[in-house]
């Protein structure tokens, strides 16, 4: 509603939840600094008229009590104000780090000049982004090489891939089309050819679209296959000789850490320990896991974060859709009561790698 106090034509557009709250912060930080200019400017020109040369106002000094009372209201309101802004925009700001737990989640490497996405279905894309409108969608962003900043205007979304670190952000599309994707963070020579889009569907042709991409491996299986090539398994597995410990679960468990510290395993904590496994070892473990820093690429560490992940993040992103009966689309070669591909369903279990 409050959004409705600014004319259309001075808006910019508006096509997600977020952007809305967005807009919501500068109306009011708008109306809140119209109404202390207009304060201001009233009392100024009501002091100027009323102590003006040859007035017969009272110019004697005013009672001490009636001057700290002025005082000490003006610095309470102007303080109760502050407070107020801070916790509105905080909160706001806040939530846009925590994305329901149902959100689809794509994966965005940034690349002196070029923005590369993964589903965790499989689907690859290069500077686009196909989502479904009305689904919350989480993203996890890194950069190969410098900072980058992922911004989509039409969001009000903005958040910075930095490089050997994994940030998150998420959003939800309220209506179709296509909307700009930029990097706003100085990257080198090509930053502003550093364009994309985000192409928001109806559900039932995003499931449409879906199944129209090649087949890929999701990211989990990708994982999987990757976890027993760079021999993960040898150590971590259940039935290894080495002293590892075992991962199956362990997604989202707080864990013990040397020096009485604790860790909730996510994103953040797998990557920081396959690149720097010594900085945070796992009470009743030798240091003696190897860095993989240098040996595994983004993508790679995503797939494993991935594997890790498979058991208690399954998601069919198909079925969240709520598509009708004859809205259902599957891969192509299968009926409707066929089963999808596990590559075109997000955390699908992992099958047995192919020999």
């Amino acid at each position: 509603m409050m959004g409705n106090l600014i004319p259309a034509f001075l808006k910019p557009e508006s096509a997600s939840v977020q952007a809305a709250k967005v807009d919501m912060i500068f109306t009011g930080l708008t109306l809140i600094s119209a109404g202390i200019v207009a304060l201001v400017i009233g009392l100024v020109v009501t002091f100027a008229i009323r102590f003006r040369r040859g007035s017969r106002a009272n110019r004697g000094e005013l009672p001490s009590l009636v001057s700290s009372e002025f005082e000490i209201g003006w610095t309470a309101a102007t303080l109760f104000v502050f407070l107020f802004i801070f916790w509105w925009a905080t909160s706001i700001e806040i939530g846009a780090y925590s994305a329901p737990k149902d959100a689809m989640e794509v994966h965005v490497v940034a690349k002196q000049w070029m923005w590369k996405t993964q589903s965790a279905s499989g689907a690859r894309e290069i500077n686009e982004l196909h989502v479904p409108v009305g689904a919350p969608v989480r993203l996890i962003l890194t950069s190969q090489d410098v900072i980058h900043s992922f911004y989509i205007p039409a969001f009000r979304l903005k958040r910075d891939a930095l490089p050997y670190q994994q940030t998150e952000t998420w959003f939800q599309a309220t209506k179709t089309g296509s909307f700009h994707l930029l990097c706003t963070e100085f990257c080198g020579t090509d930053h502003s050819r550093m364009l994309g889009r985000v192409i928001v569907m109806e559900p039932q042709d995003y499931a449409r679209w879906l199944s129209a991409q090649p087949e890929r491996d999701g990211l989990a299986e990708l994982g999987e296959r990757l976890f027993t090539a760079r021999g993960c398994s040898g150590c971590h597995d259940a039935g290894s000789k080495v002293h590892a410990p075992s991962l199956a679960g362990i997604w989202g468990q707080a864990v013990p850490l040397e020096g009485n510290r604790t860790a909730t395993v996510d994103e953040a904590y797998l990557r920081d320990s396959i690149l720097q496994p010594k900085r945070d070892v796992v009470v009743g473990y030798e240091p003696i896991m190897p860095s993989y820093e240098g040996l595994l690429t983004d993508g790679e560490i995503q797939s494993l974060v991935a594997y890790i992940r498979l058991g208690t993040d399954k998601l069919d992103l198909i079925q969240s859709l709520s598509l009708e009966p004859s809205q259902n689309i599957c891969a192509p070669g299968q009926s409707s009561a066929s089963p999808r591909s596990p590559a075109m369903v997000p955390g699908a279990p992992a099958q047995t790698p192919r020999p």
